[in-house]
């Protein structure tokens, strides 16, 4: 039997008795990738019709299942109580299935939720080709052997050893089978390699199959490539560990995206930048984007547009919405929406003033309004209030978005859990629900921020992440941007590559507020860099540490929250 192949080696010669498929099946809560979360996961291994490996188990989705779910696949809150969650099952299963074609029967459903649950967690999507046997079904059988395309439906018409039965193992075994008679079906029509079988489906457009050859010059390395249309426009950005594989993707019937099929059509040629690692991929992906702001890309594509929420510089400070970053702001936040709702939140628990005329500091000649009167405010615009009274509401927001040490426990996140406790003794369930995810989209966005703005205030850091292979990947980080990253492969001595990316590193100059400058989509994969995959500090020009007792310490709250077991979980 032929050893595993990557996708390094994958090319058209790339036989389908050789190639390494992995089918998947998940159970969920719901249909949507975004609400609703994984219950079982279940797949196969196989190559050249042998099984090479199996993966499954049950799932904590972290709240109720449904009831008409329960009836479908028979998974009960009992059965997945104790099993472990997705964020931990879902590093087992992308390295079971790494290097693998992945299969799975109605594909966009499955890879939804995987790619769905990688963005939650933070974990890069590999990018795997991507197989329907639903769509592989439709295009080989006629309307004469099956009813209609269902896995049940098919399995047995084909024949399949295993009846899907709604269980994710069961059902992936099933896939298997409906999998190879398919491929079986195929071998009179001359199918013989993987790029073939893709190109066999039906979605693939002449211009698709046109442009492929675009793809040929480029090399089997991590990079980002660029799309360019008649008149050298970029078209697209994107970031791939090996640019001619990926590149080669867009011209299959992988490719599901209406617009980038569109894309990959009017394409005239592809060019590229190697880069030494996925990390300097993605650092000059994002940069790309904000200079070419390609029209098929949707997302990075303006890097300047966030939203802070910052006090005001006067007697009396309010909260207010900004486009500028400025010393003490809290942010970025990616749309007007999400900051307005930091501010109700944060000035729900306490009596920081709504009105946004300027209080002189003496001499306050206005009239108290209705928030005055529901208590949410002191009126310091009537002289109800001193600027020294009023200080200390100033003080614990500041205190609050800076992550400082002091964290009493009459402090605002705690006074805002009070009032859950209150609205719960209540019994108004509804609004306990409303103000507990506030507050948790309120402490998640100071998390993220204090994170954030910690790295940003190093001025230079070099860390080193294992390369698998013996050596390690480096990165020069300056004020939250990459300024170098280099390799030392195995057997060579990092340190004087470590030298000689200082040396080289780009200058970085910081800015006034809480990132420095440096654009928050590339603060935030650089953090998640230097945070995962084993990364280690080779040397640092100061400290770099977050809070751990600010919004940090509410992280097990966070969790709790999220499952939404009760209508209010009590904080740490």
């Amino acid at each position: 039997m032929t050893g595993q192949l990557t996708f390094d080696e994958i090319d058209d010669e790339l036989p389908l008795h050789s190639a390494t498929f992995v089918v998947v099946d998940l159970e969920t809560t719901g249909g949507s990738s975004r609400q609703d979360t994984v219950t079982e996961i279940g797949a196969v291994k196989v190559r050249g019709g042998e099984v090479l490996g199996e993966f499954g188990t049950l799932v904590d989705p972290g709240r109720e299942i449904p009831p008409m779910v329960v009836s479908i696949t028979g998974i009960t809150q009992a059965m997945v109580h104790g099993a472990p969650r997705f964020d931990s099952v879902l590093p087992a299963f992308l390295e079971f299935s790494r290097d693998a074609v992945l299969v799975a029967h109605n594909a966009p459903f499955d890879v939804g939720f995987l790619r769905a649950e990688c963005e939650r967690l933070g974990v890069a999507w590999p990018k795997p080709t991507v197989l329907c046997t639903a769509k592989l079904a439709r295009r080989v059988l006629g309307k004469d052997e099956t009813p209609n395309h269902k896995l049940g439906t098919l399995a047995r018409v084909l024949h399949a050893r295993t009846t899907p039965v709604h269980r994710a193992l069961d059902d992936a075994r099933a896939t298997v089978d409906v999998l190879h008679a398919l491929l079986e079906r195929l071998g009179p029509l001359g199918v013989r390699t993987v790029p073939e079988l893709l190109e066999h489906l039906p979605d693939v457009t002449p211009q698709q199959r046109r442009n492929r050859g675009l793809a040929d010059p480029l090399p089997h390395a991590p990079g980002v490539y660029l799309f360019r249309g008649p008149n050298e426009e970029v078209l697209y950005v994107g970031t791939a560990s090996d640019l001619q594989r990926r590149v080669r993707q867009y011209f299959t019937a992988g490719e599901r995206r209406s617009r980038v099929k569109e894309m990959a059509g009017l394409a005239h040629r592809v060019d590229h930048v190697e880069c030494a690692h996925p990390l300097e991929a993605e650092v000059r992906e994002l940069r790309l984007l904000g200079a070419h702001q390609p029209r098929y890309n949707r997302r990075s594509k303006f890097p300047k547009r966030t939203w802070w929420v910052v006090l005001t510089e006067e007697a009396f400070p309010r909260l207010s919405i900004v486009r500028t970053a400025r010393d003490g702001a809290l942010g970025p936040f990616r749309s007007r929406t999400a900051a307005a709702a930091a501010v109700e939140t944060l000035q729900a628990g306490g009596s920081l003033r709504r009105c946004t005329e300027r209080i002189p500091a003496r001499d306050q000649r206005g009239r108290p309004c209705a928030v005055h009167e529901l208590g949410r405010c002191a009126a310091p615009c009537a002289g109800l209030q001193s600027v020294e009274e009023y200080a200390p509401e100033v003080v614990s927001v500041r205190e609050v978005i800076s992550g400082a040490p002091r964290w009493e426990p009459g402090g605002l996140l705690e006074r805002l859990r009070a009032e859950l406790g209150r609205f719960s003794a209540e019994e108004r369930f509804e609004d306990a629900a409303a103000a507990r995810d506030r507050l948790a989209e309120l402490v998640r966005a100071l998390d993220q921020a204090q994170r954030w703005a910690a790295l940003a205030a190093v001025p230079e850091l070099v860390a080193a992440r294992p390369d698998g292979s013996g050596g390690w990947q480096l990165a020069v980080v300056r004020h939250g941007r990459l300024a170098a990253a280099g390799n030392a492969r195995r057997g060579v001595p990092p340190m004087p590559v470590v030298d000689a990316l200082q040396a080289a590193a780009e200058t970085v100059l910081p800015e006034p507020g809480p990132l420095r400058g440096a654009p928050a989509d590339e603060v935030r994969v650089v953090h998640r860099w230097l945070t995962t995959g084993g990364t280690r500090l080779v040397r640092c020009a100061q400290p770099w540490s977050e809070p751990a007792g600010s919004a940090a310490s509410w992280r097990a709250w966070l969790d709790r929250a999220a499952q939404a077991r009760a209508p209010y979980p009590a904080a740490d």
